[in-house]
């Protein structure tokens, strides 16, 4: 089968690589969205495989579009997966509006937390979106109880917290300027 990983940019950090997503992504993906661990503080429902399915489409269709999305993350020593990060525009119903501002997101495989992957690897994307016009800032969104992934986006110099909500859901909105250079 023919995918674009081609045009999702490889970012590399001292452990870890960002890529395209390829097709042969999807057990992967799928498991780690499956699990109830992984999931608890992001929906608080595993994903079925056809939602797995369904958002490995939408993070190609991400760089195709709009010139941003996720890339998996990868162990440079083994490539074992370790998760997934990067940028997406869901038009989701929130308030504060998120329109016009790419949301940044972050998910990692249960073995992988408490590691440092997810700062280093939200860094790195962090760094490439600071060289292109369209990431004057950017956004991200959580359950105000997830203070794990509050940790990594204070790390990544995301501030700015507002409580506000998605839908119906209570959530915190934190905000990043790229730095002025």
């Amino acid at each position: 089968m023919m995918t674009s990983p081609s045009l999702t940019p490889i970012l590399k950090t001292n452990r870890l690589i960002l890529r395209g997503h390829r097709i042969d992504d999807f057990k992967e993906s799928s498991a780690m969205w499956a699990d109830p661990d992984v999931v608890a503080m992001i929906s608080g429902e595993p994903s079925t495989e056809e939602e797995s399915w369904s958002r490995l489409l939408a993070y190609a269709g991400h760089w195709w579009h709009l010139g941003f999305g996720y890339w998996p993350v990868e162990s440079r020593e083994t490539g074992a997966s370790r998760g997934e990060v990067g940028f997406a525009d869901h038009q989701r119903n929130t308030a504060p509006s998120l329109a016009g501002t790419p949301e940044a997101g972050w998910v990692f495989r249960t073995g992988a937390h408490g590691q440092g992957y997810a700062t280093e690897a939200v860094t790195r994307m962090l760094a490439w979106a600071d060289t292109r016009p369209e990431f004057d800032q950017t956004s991200c969104i959580f359950d105000p109880a997830h203070a794990g992934s509050i940790r990594v986006a204070e790390k990544a110099g995301f501030s700015d917290k507002k409580l506000g909500t998605y839908g119906i859901l209570d959530t915190l909105f934190m905000r990043r300027r790229r730095p002025i250079r």
